[in-house]
């Protein structure tokens, strides 16, 4: 193909996007699953065409990683700490905990069930559906009050969070023991100490550099110790969530040496702009993320009737779950909350990470699509129904 053809298909595919974005916040339809709808339609009109489709499947994770790192981050800049909200963050951490642990249990029951494997492969397996998408949730709660949105943006990045540590605690523990948990507070408490020094380093950094370039070169240093942090299955998302969080609110830090040593007069300015830089770039990222990989899938998979029974079971389970504890435990406003839980960017991720032999029979792409699908259709109706708040 033509390089100007492709330049024409790339520039028109981020103009679509974007007027998905401007319909999506004026009728809360996520742009997300319009998105997914694009890319099905691509491959249905190639198809239709006799067009030969490309294999886009080895690029997916790639830009999906980086699509996380940039979504994580920018929903960590909008978030402002105060001592008054340590109620709502303890009570995002813990439904991200609770709702997760339960579900990926739950989860894994159903596949031992239905395969009569060993219930460590089916936890592995079980793990992506039981992880919230941050990608899908935060763009589609813009419209809901301002407690509601940090609830929505803590706990999605909660659960991100410790899914890949869960994940990844269930792919390098054959056998889970005392030992395995005893590795796991290590590298928490190591993963932490990192997030500090880095913290610190580049926000030094950023106020040390002349140069106008500089954003593109902190992002690349953030991506960087990401991947070295995920070399050593160290949970690395919590890198970039604490230095975005850090970076949010480091002028609320009152001790003299680090104001001296690390605040500088155009910090708010640079911290618009690196807000703006990430959220365009992650909007790039999601556009390209999604729309392949609904063109990576096909729309037949969906008419596997016990693939349909089985996700149907998923489905009760993720939203009996989420009523139960936001109900009962956390007793917190379930409108829309309670159907705010979409699966998405990271169940995605976390799936392609499964080397193929660890793959159980019934966990299948075609599942994966019904339950991001299912997923974000509730979640657009609960919005839709939402009561009209004031930001």
């Amino acid at each position: 193909m033509e390089p100007h053809i492709i330049l024409i298909i790339l520039s028109g595919l981020v103009i679509v996007s974007y007027l998905f974005d401007i319909f999506a916040k004026k009728t809360k339809i996520p742009s997300v699953l319009l998105l997914l709808f694009a890319g099905i339609g691509i491959r249905e009109t190639l198809e239709y065409l006799s067009i030969p489709l490309i294999d886009l499947l080895k690029i997916l994770p790639s830009i999906g990683t980086i699509g996380l790192i940039l979504i994580v981050f920018e929903g960590a800049l909008e978030l402002d700490y105060h001592r008054e909200k340590n109620k709502l963050i303890l009570s995002s951490f813990m439904a991200a905990l609770v709702i997760l642990l339960i579900t990926v249990l739950a989860v894994a029951f159903l596949i031992q069930f239905y395969t009569q494997l060993p219930f460590q492969l089916c936890l592995i397996n079980a793990t992506p559906f039981g992880v919230m998408s941050s990608a899908m949730a935060i763009p589609s709660v813009a419209s809901l009050s301002i407690a509601k949105k940090e609830f929505v943006i803590y706990e999605t990045s909660f659960s991100d969070v410790i899914g890949i540590v869960l994940f990844n605690f269930f792919m390098t523990n054959p056998i889970i023991g005392t030992q395995s948990f005893v590795h796991l507070g290590i590298e928490t408490i190591a993963i932490l100490l990192i997030s500090g020094f880095f913290c610190l380093f580049l926000l030094y950094l950023i106020g040390k550099i002349s140069y106008h370039i500089k954003f593109f070169l902190i992002i690349a240093i953030l991506m960087m110790v990401y991947g070295l942090a995920k070399i050593f299955h160290l949970p690395s998302l919590i890198i970039i969530l604490a230095f975005g969080l850090f970076l949010n609110n480091a002028e609320q830090i009152v001790y003299k040496p680090f104001r001296k040593y690390f605040l500088y007069p155009t910090l708010q300015e640079d911290l618009q702009l690196m807000h703006t830089f990430s959220a365009e770039s992650s909007f790039i990222l999601r556009t390209f993320f999604f729309i392949i990989f609904g063109f990576t899938m096909n729309i037949k998979d969906l008419m596997d009737l016990e693939m349909l029974k089985f996700g149907g079971l998923i489905l009760i389970s993720i939203y009996a779950i989420r009523f139960a504890y936001l109900k009962f435990v956390a007793q917190i406003d379930l409108n829309p909350i309670v159907f705010v839980t979409p699966r998405g960017l990271i169940c995605i991720l976390l799936y392609f990470n499964l080397p193929p032999e660890m793959r159980t029979p019934t966990v299948s792409t075609g599942l994966l699509f019904m339950i991001i699908l299912a997923t974000s259709f509730v979640m657009m109706y609960g919005i839709m129904r939402a009561k009209k708040e004031i930001v």
